[in-house]
Formats: C-alpha cells, structure tokens, sequence
C-alpha cells in the first residue's frame, strides 16, 4: 500500500520516461485521472485508458515518443497540504510549465484557476 498515491504516479512516470518506456501501468483513482487528463491536454503524455486487471482497475499511461523527459515536482505532501489564493498563484518556468491545483471544481491548471478566480491545494509543478 502507497502512503501518498499521487507521489507514486508522478515517479512511475518519471522512472518511465528515463528508461525510455513506451506504456506505464498505474493503479486507478479519480484523481489520478484528472491529473492524467491535464497531462495530456498539455501533452506532456499521449493518452491514457483504463484497464481491468483481477479485481482493481488500473490506468495504461502511453508515454509521449516526442518528450525525452519530464520533470514533475509535488508541492503540497500528505504531511503538509499547501493551499493557494487565487491571486497567489504563479506561472510555471515563465509559462512553459504548468501548476496543477485542486479547486473546489475539481482539477485544473494555474492558468484556468486564475481565470475563475478559484484557489485551492497546490498539486504539483510540470515542466
């Protein structure tokens, strides 16, 4: 059992595209899917799809062939959740990066939070 699931799917993705892996299988929850979704709206992966595997669900990752690697840094912990403002949060690497910040309305960047003016526990950072 993962003490911080989140955590775990971030460096399953990491590890995977550092030995250069085509797929990544990750166990599934909501909010990894929401997360996952985000990724690759901003393609920093290709696609995902659920599979059934015994009795759990889990999520098939393909890699993006394009991207050589990805940098993925979690900002708010198990032991220390991080919650931002709407006017507190910041662009990523001047923009070529992306915040991912869970809002009331559910997962989404720093962009569109900033947009409708929401704030919210501070994910992760993507560049």
């Amino acid at each position: 059992m993962h003490s911080d699931p989140l955590s775990d799917l971030f460096t399953r993705i990491r590890n995977a595209y550092k030995a250069e892996k085509e797929l990544v299988t990750i166990p599934s929850s909501k909010q990894k899917k929401a997360i996952l979704k985000i990724l690759q709206d901003k393609e920093y992966i290709s696609s995902f799809k659920p599979v059934k595997n015994q009795s759990y669900e889990e999520l098939e990752v393909a890699l993006n062939p394009k991207r050589r690697s990805i940098n993925i840094q979690r900002v708010s912990k198990p032991g220390q959740k991080i919650y931002i403002k709407k006017n507190e949060i910041k662009k990523v690497l001047n923009g070529l990066g992306v915040a991912i910040v869970s809002t009331s309305k559910g997962m989404m960047t720093g962009d569109e939070a900033r947009k409708n003016k929401m704030g919210g526990e501070m994910i992760c950072e993507i560049y």
